[in-house]
């Protein structure tokens, strides 16, 4: 019972009204995992990261869903990075980012795993412009950049991004802080399609 009440909150927190089933949360609330309690506890702790602003931390969650795929999520954080000041252009940033990394991540780590200087050699031939200017800020965009790559697991942007970040001045407890909070989001993600 308390971890219906759980299920109940997390949603409320997401601003998500309950849908008729969500097959693996009502399965942690039925089974009374107390995996959903440490859930929902991980991602109020990640969005409210001293390193990252609210604004920052729901656009964060929002490339991560964006990436996932999951619409519940993306409307729900959406929704909530829109009430702490994101724009239509920051919104519509971090879309092209979450596509633009998953054309790069697949590329790049194609390039990393066939370990072939044939291929290393090659013009990627890939247009990056969004890259160029973002409406995000530069800084904040490696940011969005470091954490989908880190989701999607390519080594060679990883650390590319992290490597750009470190030189834009950018500190290792906000880049963590970032991370975790695309982990906790990937873990969710899970939890609510």
């Amino acid at each position: 019972m308390a971890l219906q009440e759980t299920k109940i909150d997390l949603l409320k927190d997401l601003k998500i009204e309950e849908v008729p089933e969500f097959i693996s949360l009502d399965a942690m609330s039925i089974g009374e995992t107390r995996y959903l309690k440490d859930l929902r506890i991980n991602l109020k702790n990640t969005l409210a990261s001293e390193n990252l602003s609210a604004k920052e931390a729901y656009l964060l969650a929002l490339a991560v869903a964006v990436n996932e795929k999951n619409r519940i999520l993306i409307g729900s954080f959406t929704e909530l990075a829109k009430e702490n000041g994101a724009t239509e252009a920051e919104i519509a940033e971090t879309h092209a980012c979450s596509s633009m990394l998953a054309v790069n991540n697949v590329f790049y780590r194609f390039r990393h795993f066939a370990k072939s200087e044939t291929y290393n050699n090659m013009p990627a031939g890939i247009k990056m412009n969004v890259m160029m200017n973002p409406v995000l800020g530069k800084e904040f965009f490696e940011l969005l950049s470091l954490a989908v790559s880190a989701v999607n697991g390519c080594e060679t942007c990883v650390g590319s991004h992290e490597s750009s970040l470190r030189k834009l001045g950018t500190s290792e407890s906000r880049i963590f802080d970032s991370i975790r909070l695309a982990s906790v989001v990937r873990g969710l993600s899970i939890a609510i399609y």
